[in-house]
């Protein structure tokens, strides 16, 4: 199913309904913790990025009442080969047909517009700025 992102982007309660085991969080703030509040009991939640906020305004009753683990992703200092083993890893579940069909290719000039689109939940997919 597919969820509006407002419905995670606002303040939430602090446990909500279990709804998933799994969870690969890029936004941060009040996404993640409300993706925290409803993972299932033991169920793990990966923070990427923070492209809404750095902030984690929360409490701890996910991690203490359900068991969910909090975890950090870090490409900052991981090694060439470990990079090169992840990507290898995801290679072999991508369906490169099927990821060309979600992808836009725009150039530099482009970006503007595609991040307002992107905003106002009209862009979808995967977008790639070329630069030559």
């Amino acid at each position: 199913s597919i969820i509006d992102r407002s419905e995670l982007g606002q303040p939430g309660r602090a446990l909500g309904k279990e709804r998933w085991a799994g969870v690969v969080d890029t936004v941060g703030s009040h996404t993640l913790a409300n993706a925290c509040a409803s993972t299932l009991y033991r169920g793990t939640v990966a923070a990427c990025g923070l492209a809404g906020s750095s902030s984690l305004p929360t409490a701890v009753m996910p991690f203490i009442l359900r068991g969910v683990t909090l975890a950090g992703i870090d490409s900052v200092w991981a090694s060439l080969d470990d990079r090169a083993d992840a990507w290898r890893l995801l290679a072999r579940g991508v369906d490169t047909d099927r990821l060309a069909a979600m992808t836009t290719r725009i150039g530099l000039d482009g970006v503007i517009a595609a991040g307002e689109e992107l905003l106002a939940g009209r862009r979808y997919g995967r977008t790639l700025v070329e630069l030559s």
